[in-house]
């Protein structure tokens, strides 16, 4: 009787290396995320390590030579008048602007939510995407177009009656201008435009996980729709509007293109980091600017992670 021995070819690298992973699906795990991580690490956190190292450098007023000495002395300069009014004002208008955007898009996303179903539901999605697909700068121009004193919504005002009305607007202190172009006013609704869909999408993905049957109940219970809306669905929501809030209102502050091309001469945060390493070529102050944003955000987030606003991303 002859014996027949079955020859099994040689294993290549990959059979082995597929073996190794299979077995050590932790080591595959950490393959994957190191080239992710170490650039977060070098690129990201890196840079964010030199931006607060120098932040602590102060820059000589005679020579315009930065001394690489650690001092508090560029923060300091912060408290002054002309640097906390950029500081305010960037707040304020990123307020305005992620408050705006919570009531603007709180109906857009409970429709979406609620009544929204199939092909309505791509709609929907389509036409909030739709704007992220164009170009930033286009978007911008065309508003301060849109917004200047001949555009189309002063040509509207007097086709309708109101231009006195816009001209009572325009003649606000503080948030008034020349037209709505040269105006806070006009920045705020640029900006509102832009940031928009950051709103509506936490927002959205937030109330559709409102169960129908809490709803149900409380209207069984008697409640009223106000009273249903004030007790059940707006504090489900709540992390929803936290989380959008976290996009409009950081997005609102970091930004200086708007600023430059949409409203006043005051400045924002923005625009002073970027004249201040550019233009002024005083990067530790640029620096301790671009430090005001970080630990803002850092505070907001620890407060949003406490309002449960991740579930929501």
């Amino acid at each position: 009787m002859t014996r027949v021995s079955a020859i099994m070819p040689e294993r290549g690298l990959a059979d082995r290396l597929s073996t190794l992973f299979w077995r050590r699906p932790k080591l595959l795990l950490l393959l994957l995320i190191s080239p992710p991580l170490i650039w977060l690490g070098v690129v990201y956190l890196g840079s964010l390590a030199a931006l607060l190292l120098q932040s602590f450098y102060s820059i000589d007023e005679f020579s315009g030579v930065v001394k690489e000495e650690f001092t508090l002395k560029t923060y300091g300069e912060l408290f002054r008048a002309a640097n906390m009014d950029i500081i305010i004002r960037t707040l304020l208008m990123s307020a305005a602007v992620t408050i705006t955007s919570a009531f603007v898009a709180f109906p857009i996303a409970y429709y979406a939510a609620r009544y929204a179903r199939g092909r309505w539901k791509a709609v929907f999605y389509l036409g909030i995407m739709l704007p992220l697909w164009s170009s930033y700068l286009v978007k911008v121009y065309a508003w301060k177009l849109i917004l200047a004193k001949e555009g189309i919504i002063t040509w509207a005002a007097e086709g309708i009656g109101a231009g006195f009305l816009l001209d009572a607007v325009l003649s606000l202190p503080w948030v008034g201008g020349n037209s709505l172009s040269t105006s806070f006013i006009g920045t705020w609704l640029v900006f509102v435009y832009v940031w928009m869909p950051f709103m509506i999408l936490p927002m959205q993905a937030s109330l559709e996980r409102v169960p129908l049957s809490m709803l149900e109940a409380s209207a069984d219970l008697g409640a009223s729709r106000k009273q249903t809306f004030r007790t059940v669905v707006l504090p489900l929501a709540m992390p929803g509007v936290i989380a959008g809030s976290i996009f409009t209102f950081s997005l609102t502050m970091g930004d200086y293109i708007i600023p430059q091309i949409v409203g006043t001469s005051a400045r924002f945060i923005g625009q002073a980091v970027y004249q201040f390493q550019g233009t002024a070529g005083n990067i530790p102050l640029a620096a301790a600017f671009a430090m005001v944003p970080i630990l803002i955000m850092l505070v907001y987030l620890a407060l949003a992670k406490r309002g449960g606003a991740f579930d929501a991303l």
